[in-house]
């Protein structure tokens, strides 16, 4: 979706370098926190703390200690089936790694390998080479929530409507095979990072059968009626964490005037999800914002304008995941709210489920 604002990196898209000194002495790791905290955005610090400390209440300060130092984030990482090593799951034991997802979980294939671990830092990138299929993926834990939510299987006509930079499209086919896979960014910069991705990570033969569009995600639904078994709205958002970061500060200061705008585009984007959703099919909405007029609002108000869909109940996968990752308390039972604190500095991340009962 083209917004005025630059395009929100989403949560998994931002890698900040590894600092060494994050692992030395508490002198270098002092000096290392005082040059994150001048990358701070004072602005956006701002505008954060007067909306969060009264959404979010006694947790914002947990929160908002993790989002401000940067040293202290963890990253996840999401094993390639289509070019799987023994070696490299080894490697990452050693180091300390263990699966993300171990409870009972309603969903949780087996070709599903994500490993994490409870120390900040991250496992070394892979660079792109054509040709080449890359052996993980770098992220935030909390980005596979939506796709275990969403429970794709094989057959089923699957839609992610906006799928830059592509993690979650990669994680959707370590799940299942879907008989149409249906890849969606509007963005030109977006899209062709969205195609790098895949090119990345899925073989030729399986490649073939996905189709990566530039339309406008609130016309898909016009475009492609009752079409998809499995929608997954992943809405550009106010990202919180890459937002606290920014470097222009006339640009920040932009972007938080035209906040306001995008629960409008995200109401849209869901509306559109429905209309290409069959009956009896499911979608989830997510974002990587704390914010509760991107999140909660918008799910409601579709709830309450549209009387297709009804609510989906995730608390089973809640409290399968929850020594891993921290919600937000007093959520309705179809959404979850991730929210970061020491130790597991997952999310942001909201998602929300809900399902199709009749036709639009």
């Amino acid at each position: 979706m083209r917004l005025l604002l630059p395009p929100p990196l989403r949560a998994g898209a931002a890698l900040l370098p590894r600092r060494a000194a994050a692992q030395g002495s508490e002198q270098l790791e002092s000096k290392t926190k005082g040059k994150l905290q001048k990358r701070i955005c004072q602005v956006v610090l701002d505008h954060f703390e007067k909306q969060y400390a009264v959404e979010l209440g006694d947790a914002w300060t947990s929160v908002r200690d993790v989002l401000a130092h940067p040293f202290c984030w963890q990253y996840a990482v999401l094993l390639n089936k289509f070019s799987r090593s023994a070696e490299l799951e080894s490697t990452l034991c050693a180091k300390g790694y263990h699966p993300a997802f171990q409870g009972p979980l309603p969903y949780l294939p087996a070709s599903l390998k994500c490993y994490i671990r409870r120390n900040p830092g991250r496992f070394p990138a892979q660079k792109h080479q054509a040709g080449k299929l890359k052996g993980y993926y770098l992220l935030n834990a909390a980005s596979l929530l939506p796709v275990l939510a969403l429970e794709v299987k094989d057959g089923e006509d699957v839609l992610d409507l906006c799928a830059a930079p592509g993690g979650k499209s990669v994680a959707m086919l370590q799940c299942a095979y879907p008989g149409q896979f249906h890849c969606n960014e509007y963005d030109d910069l977006r899209s062709r990072w969205l195609k790098q991705t895949i090119e990345s990570f899925i073989p030729d033969p399986l490649i073939n059968l996905i189709t990566v569009s530039k339309l406008d995600g609130r016309q898909i639904g016009d475009l492609k009626p009752e079409f998809y078994d499995k929608v997954l709205v992943d809405a550009p958002c106010s990202n919180d964490r890459s937002w606290l970061f920014s470097s222009d500060v006339q640009q920040a200061t932009l972007r938080l005037i035209q906040r306001k705008e995008l629960s409008s585009l995200q109401f849209q984007l869901l509306r559109s999800a429905i209309r290409a959703l069959r009956p009896g099919g499911s979608l989830v909405y997510s974002t990587c914002t704390l914010s509760k007029a991107e999140n909660s609002d918008v799910v409601n108000l579709v709830l309450s304008s549209c009387s297709a869909v009804v609510p989906v109940d995730i608390r089973e996968m809640a409290r399968a995941v929850s020594q891993e990752f921290t919600f937000l308390g007093g959520t309705q039972q179809h959404e979850l709210l991730v929210l970061p604190e020491k130790g597991r500095a997952w999310g942001p991340m909201y998602l929300a489920k809900l399902k199709k009962t009749s036709p639009t």
